[in-house]
C-alpha cells in the first residue's frame, strides 16, 4: 500500500448522492461541521440528518440550517425507547432519494469540497462499495497520539486486505455504498441485536474483491475528533471489538494469523536477547511469515 497512488477522477456521469448522518446530542458538532458537508462542489446531492432522540439543541440547530439550505433534509426520531444507530441509519437509507449513499458522522469534517466527488466517482461498473479513510485531528497529549497511531495502523490493515481482494470492514465515518446493495442484502437484519457494527459487520457481510473499491485521495479524507479521555476511548474500542468475533471465518483466520505474525516478530527480538541465537530468531520469524503468506 505504500506505493499506491490514487488515480485521477475517472470520466463519466456524476450520479446524484445522498449523504446520511446520524446525530444524537450533537448540536455543537453540527454547528461546526455541517457547513463543510453543505459546501461540497457537486451538482446534485442531498444531506439527510437523522436526529436520533436528542435531548440538547440538535433539532433547533438543524432547523436553522434547513432554512438556508434546501438540500438538507431532517428525520426526527423521538421515541421513549431508543433503538440505536442501526435503526436510525436504516430510516435514513429508506428515506434517501438517490442510489448512491455516502455515510459520515456529526463529529466529522470532509477534508475538501471534492470529498463527495472522489467518493462517488469509483462506485461504477461492478463496484458497489467505496472504502474511505478517516483520520483524527492532531491534538496534544499521549492519548491523541496513541489514537491517531492506532487509527493509521487499523487503516493500513483493512485497506490492504481490500487491495488484496479480501475486504472485511469499513469505517462509518467515511463509507459509500449503493442503496440497492443495502436493501438486497437485508441491511442490518442479521445483526440488528448488536449495538455496534453498522459499518464493519455490514461490510463484512456484503463486500467482495469484485464489488469494493478503496479511495485514498487526501481530498477524500474525513477528519474526526478523537476521544479526550482514556475511559471514553476504552468504551469506544470495547464496542468495536465485540464485532470482530462475528466476522466471516476466513477473515477471522487471516486476522488471527496476522496477529500471530506480529507476535512472532516480537518473540524474535526476545529470543535474540535471551539466547543470542540468530538462527533461532530467523527461523521463528520465517515460520510466522510463511503461515501468513499461506493463508493470504
Amino acid at each position: 500500500m505504500a506505493f499506491y497512488r490514487q488515480p485521477p477522477l475517472p470520466p463519466g456521469p456524476r450520479e446524484p448522492v445522498s449523504i446520511i448522518i446520524c446525530a444524537r446530542n450533537e448540536a455543537d458538532n453540527l454547528r461546526r461541521n455541517l457547513p463543510f458537508f453543505l459546501a461540497q462542489d457537486y451538482p446534485e446531492y442531498e444531506i439527510i440528518v437523522v436526529n436520533d432522540n436528542s435531548s440538547d439543541k440538535t433539532l433547533e440547530v438543524l432547523l436553522d440550517f434547513q432554512k438556508k439550505s434546501p438540500i438538507l433534509r431532517l428525520i426526527d426520531i423521538n421515541v421513549s425507547t431508543p433503538r440505536g444507530k442501526k435503526a436510525a441509519l436504516s430510516k435514513g437509507v429508506n428515506a434517501a432519494k438517490f442510489e448512491i449513499l455516502l455515510l459520515s458522522d456529526a463529529d466529522c469534517r470532509p477534508a475538501s469540497p471534492q470529498w463527495l466527488d472522489f467518493m462517488q466517482a469509483f462506485i461504477r461498473d461492478r463496484a458497489k462499495i467505496g472504502l474511505g479513510y478517516s483520520p483524527y485531528f492532531r491534538g496534544k497529549g499521549i492519548l491523541n497520539a496513541f489514537i491517531r497511531f492506532e487509527t493509521v495502523y487499523s487503516a493500513i490493515q483493512y485497506l490492504s486486505f481490500a487491495f488484496m481482494g479480501l475486504p472485511y470492514m469499513g469505517v462509518g465515518r467515511n463509507l459509500c455504498y449503493r442503496k440497492s446493495l443495502f436493501r438486497g442484502s437485508g441491511g442490518f437484519d442479521s445483526h440488528a441485536h448488536i449495538a455496534s457494527g453498522d459499518d464493519d459487520l455490514f461490510i463484512n457481510q456484503v463486500a467482495t474483491g469484485a464489488n469494493t473499491r478503496v479511495i485514498l485521495s487526501p481530498k477524500a479524507f474525513v477528519f474526526s475528533e478523537p476521544k479526550s479521555s482514556w475511559r471514553g476511548y476504552y468504551r469506544q474500542k470495547s464496542r468495536h471489538l465485540t464485532t470482530g468475533t462475528r466476522y466471516r471465518l476466513v477473515h477471522q483466520l487471516a486476522l488471527g494469523l496476522l496477529s500471530a505474525s506480529h507476535f512472532g516478530h516480537y518473540a524474535c527480538g526476545i529470543a535474540l536477547i535471551l539466547f543470542h541465537n540468530l538462527e533461532l530468531t530467523v527461523f521463528i520469524n520465517y515460520l510466522a511469515r510463511i503461515a501468513v503468506a499461506f493463508v493470504l
